[in-house]
């Protein structure tokens, strides 16, 4: 008795003839097309089948892997930051911004922060260490040198010029100081001496990306001129004495091996690079 032949090999399925090259450029990912060959039309013979997915590799820019993973890319990221230090690099640290430009410094960072996702110090408490250089606080707009809190006037009546502020963060022995350069007029024929206050402070980090500081001491060093006399260690005030100020805290939005962006307690802006 003949036996019936069975074959169990489908015949091949029809692909796009598109489908059938890959191209790759240096610099460059492919990104997936994704088209959809139903076999129908042409394998009548084999009954009810599932489409089939067929994936078409072309040549993108590294932007729109984004569309897949739902994130932004280093790419992006770094087009960002360098957009936001563009903004803030002629604005001698936020001491000439006007309005305009403190919306769009403010705009620029909020693009950031979004693209770059929530900071965890707890596994990256390691990026804070080192000297900072402060180039932009949007505090400074109100021209005096405490921001937001009260400070020293940069107008004619008090003849102060801020000149680098810098921020000195060592995780280890969780100091953190304050560091401020002030040119300072004296009466004529005197000539002009500068000085260097650091304001000692220890900080913890509270939750996965705020930091809580204590103010410790304050040291004024004579440079230029008088740059001969020792430190002078500004005496610390009794406990009940101490202003409310003594302790603040801001939060780390962004930080990089070079880039570190902070939105301190009283709305204040602040961007600094590694010294």
């Amino acid at each position: 008795m003949p036996m019936a032949s069975l074959n169990l090999l489908p015949h091949p399925l029809p692909f796009s003839s598109s489908s059938s090259s890959c191209s790759f450029s240096k610099g460059f990912v492919p990104c997936c097309n994704i088209h959809v060959v139903n076999p129908k039309s042409t394998l009548q013979h084999m009954g009810s089948l599932k489409p089939t997915l067929v994936v078409k590799s072309s040549v993108g820019v590294a932007d729109n892997i984004s569309s897949f993973t739902g994130g932004a890319t280093s790419y992006s990221i770094s087009s960002l930051k360098f957009k936001l230090l563009s903004i803030v690099s002629g604005l001698n640290r936020g001491l000439a911004a006007n309005e305009d430009d403190l919306r769009k410094a403010e705009a620029a960072a909020k693009e950031l922060e979004d693209a770059a996702g929530l900071v965890d110090l707890s596994v990256d408490i390691d990026k804070l260490q080192g000297r900072w250089k402060l180039i932009y606080s949007s505090a400074f707009s109100s021209r005096n040198l405490g921001g937001s809190r009260p400070g020293p006037s940069t107008g004619r009546l008090l003849p102060i010029s801020l000149g680098q502020v810098f921020q000195r963060i060592d995780i280890f022995n969780k100091d953190f100081d304050n560091i401020v350069e002030l040119q300072l007029g004296t009466p004529w024929p005197l000539p002009p001496f500068g000085a260097i206050a650091t304001l000692a402070h220890k900080f913890e980090l509270i939750g996965s990306s705020k930091i809580k500081i204590v103010y410790n001491k304050t040291t004024v060093k004579t440079i230029g001129s008088l740059s001969q006399l020792p430190p002078l260690e500004v005496p610390r005030l009794p406990d009940g004495l101490r202003p409310p100020s003594n302790s603040g805290e801001f939060e780390v939005t962004y930080v990089d091996s070079d880039t570190r962006v902070t939105r301190g307690d009283r709305g204040e802006l602040r961007i600094f690079v590694i010294a």
